[in-house]
């Protein structure tokens, strides 16, 4: 369509201009519309109705046009309506149902890393983790459905001061590395975290002590090794439990073998300067309408920070990848971190190349708009959160059903997962776990069970399952077809922007439309066997859909609700 009309704008007035038909906003009247009469009237000065009517007109005369559309109309005052023939449209159908990935258009190819997850190491996760690994896995599926080669880093934060402060706590109690337990360290950081938060000389020796672990002390190192098995074994447990995946389990400290070859390559560019003892990288830019301060390399005292292991880390994934992109998805206040990191990576030769992308996210609050809290009143590990979801969806259950746990578990990882996705990422969002646990309104299990009884339909009606007719019987048959034609350009849309949320809304208005469908269109008995035919067919086409919808945004239905 937009190819057409850009043609039809050379035709009428010679000018090359781009053109966009949109979804209508008023399905009763038509099912798509261009605007743009209104920005040509202001440049030739010509009014949008009659701008309308012409290109109407030279709509009309294509023989393109004259296949697709049932009807081109142009309505006061000045937007042009298109209505889509019913053949033309079960034609598209018919090729989504027969072509691979419903014959979606594909970028271009390119090897992307995708960095999320990010959890530092030495306590357990709790709900401020859920976020970095619930969207950042569903921009991974999308990637990945995309055709695009994708290499996934959960990044663990395993090299920071809370390693030094763990340290010290665990030497305090005369414990060593084998003593080391989960309860241990979920009982320990938090004491000592708060401990150097009011005591700035215990502070000073968690410093001392993480920078000489970093140095390679073979008693520190002892510790961390046994700090780092034990939380990512748990750490991967909870992913586990998300169906959260990474290609590599890789930390901070696996980037420092790397310092020294950037350090030379900076250094051999005069990109490192000393300010106040320190080394930094000068990044401001006279563009800029905010002061951004310098990326510190290396602390006075020789210590590297976040910024440090944050490049050599880019610097092993291009040895090693070789990527045209990175992607980090992080708390939306690290965007100024990420600046200084990008802005320094693209001084150097070896890392110039590379696009990086900052997909910053908000956070998540309790209904009440405040940060989210157990019944008990505080910020809940990951484990109660989990519990407590579990324990409300049972109480809420209307159909007596007998879950496994297994079920279970895909349940809760719906509630939980499309309560978060169905937001724009970058916006901060209230997760109410009574509201997003019904089986009715904007919820995972609603998406779940629209799901489960779809797919029943055509299962029990499978033998009709062929070719779409010409023919469209309905007003609920039509919604959910033109619905089903949006897929490519939600998707490209969705990857364009890495926003799940673009996929999370658009499959629920899918079963929205579904259920619609099917309270007014009974199958089971019907007797008309082409409509049946139809029917069943189309139904198979929209169950497969949310199907692969469902998998982008790490979804997986239950086997019954």
């Amino acid at each position: 369509m937009n190819e057409e009309l850009k043609e039809a704008i050379k035709e009428v007035y010679g000018l090359e201009k781009e053109a966009e038909v949109l979804t209508s906003n008023r399905p009763d009247l038509c099912d798509y519309q261009y605007n743009g009469t209104f920005d040509l009237a202001k440049e030739i000065h010509e009014n949008p109705y009659n701008i309308g009517l012409k290109l109407q007109e030279a709509l009309e005369k294509k023989e393109s046009c004259q296949k697709k559309f049932s009807k081109i109309e142009c309505v006061k005052p000045g937007f042009l309506n298109f209505t889509l023939s019913d053949t033309y449209m079960n034609e598209l159908l018919n090729e989504m149902q027969t072509k691979e990935k419903f014959n979606v258009s594909m970028p271009k190819k390119e090897t992307i890393v995708i960095d999320y997850g990010g959890a530092n190491v030495a306590k357990p996760l709790h709900v401020g983790h859920l976020r970095p690994a619930i969207v950042g896995e569903a921009i991974k599926r999308l990637l990945l459905y995309m055709n695009q080669d994708v290499v996934s880093d959960v990044h663990l934060g395993d090299y920071g001061l809370q390693i030094g402060e763990v340290i010290y706590g665990l030497q305090q109690e005369s414990k060593t590395p084998e003593d080391v337990t989960l309860e241990i360290l979920a009982e320990i950081y938090p004491r000592i975290s708060a401990l150097c938060k009011e005591n700035a000389e215990i502070k000073t020796i968690c410093e001392t002590i993480t920078k000489e672990m970093q140095e390679g002390n073979p008693t520190y190192q002892a510790y961390f090794h046994k700090i780092l098995e034990i939380s990512r074994e748990d750490i991967k447990r909870i992913y586990d439990y998300l169906d959260v995946t990474f290609d590599l389990w890789l930390g901070e400290s696996d980037a420092y073998p790397y310092i020294p070859k950037l350090t030379e390559e900076l250094e051999s560019l005069n990109l490192l300067k000393t300010s106040e003892g320190a080394r930094v990288i000068e990044i401001a830019e006279e563009s800029d309408k905010q002061e951004i301060p310098p990326c510190i390399y290396q602390k006075s005292n020789g210590a590297y920070l976040y910024g440090t292991t944050d490049l050599a880390t880019i610097y092993q994934r291009e040895k090693d990848y070789h990527p045209s992109k990175i992607l980090y998805v992080a708390d939306s206040r690290q965007g100024l971190h990420f600046i200084q990191v990008f802005r320094a990576a693209k001084k150097t030769n070896s890392l110039k190349h590379i696009d990086y992308e900052f997909l910053g996210f908000g956070t998540i609050n309790g209904s009440d708009g405040k940060p989210f809290k157990t019944r008990a009143g505080n910020t809940p590990k990951l484990d109660d959160l989990f519990l407590e979801t579990k324990q409300i969806f049972l109480a809420n259950e209307e159909h007596n059903v007998e879950y496994t746990e297994e079920d279970l578990k895909k349940i809760i990882n719906a509630i939980i997962k499309f309560a978060d996705l169905q937001n724009n990422r970058e916006k901060d969002y209230n997760f109410d776990i009574a509201k997003f646990s019904k089986t009715t309104g904007k919820t995972g299990p609603y998406v779940l069970y629209s799901y489960l009884r779809t797919k029943k339909i055509v299962k029990n009606n499978e033998n009709y399952i062929d070719k779409l007719s010409k023919t469209i019987y309905n007003v609920h048959d039509r919604n959910i077809r033109l619905k089903l034609l949006e897929l490519n350009d939600v998707l490209q849309y969705a990857f364009k922007t890495r926003m799940p949320s673009v996929v999370a809304n658009y499959l629920y208005e899918i079963c929205v439309f579904v259920n619609a469908f099917y309270e007014n269109n009974h199958i089971n008995n019907l007797e008309d066997c082409e409509k049946k035919r139809d029917w069943v067919t189309l139904l198979d086409l929209t169950t497969k859909i949310i199907y692969d919808l469902l998998g982008i945004l790490g979804m997986d239905a239950p086997s019954k609700m």
